[in-house]
């Protein structure tokens, strides 16, 4: 009897290499934005999807706050539609990334989740923006 890995059958290396390569087209990880942006090679907009309320108690360095109900064409309008946005939330349990990733999308900007959101900033050992005052928890609100 086979384990509960194998019982269902991995799919064929040309159907996996281009749904692997296809995720990587979507999403980019925090140790990607955190490399960039300490190598200075900032090409995206790194934008923080929570309500401004959860930005101002702990952000993603470099991130502006766009919460993603604010996402439309009139407050994007000084973005050029090249303009990679990379977005995130509070993390994995959130789906705001998500939401503000499919407005972005139907704008004809492109866009990119940065998986984890902050939980997976925090996990990976890197630092947040997070004003001396802040002592309450770090939630979605988006």
């Amino acid at each position: 009897m086979p384990s509960l890995v194998r019982e269902i059958p991995a799919a064929p290396s040309a159907i996996a290499l281009m749904h692997f390569s296809n995720r990587l087209t979507f999403e980019t990880d925090c140790s990607d934005v955190f490399s960039s942006q300490q190598g200075g090679e900032i090409d995206f907009v790194l934008v923080d999807v929570r309500g401004p309320l959860a930005f101002e108690r702990g952000h993603v360095p470099g991130a502006i706050n766009i919460p993603g109900r604010l996402l439309t064409a009139e407050g994007l309008a000084g973005y050029p539609k090249s303009a990679l946005f990379v977005v995130y939330c509070a993390g994995p349990h959130c789906n705001g990334a998500n939401k503000a990733a499919v407005k972005l999308a139907a704008l004809g900007y492109p866009v990119k989740e940065m998986i984890g959101g902050i939980t997976g900033w925090l996990d990976e050992g890197f630092e947040l923006n997070v004003p001396k005052t802040a002592n309450t928890p770090i939630n979605c609100a988006c």
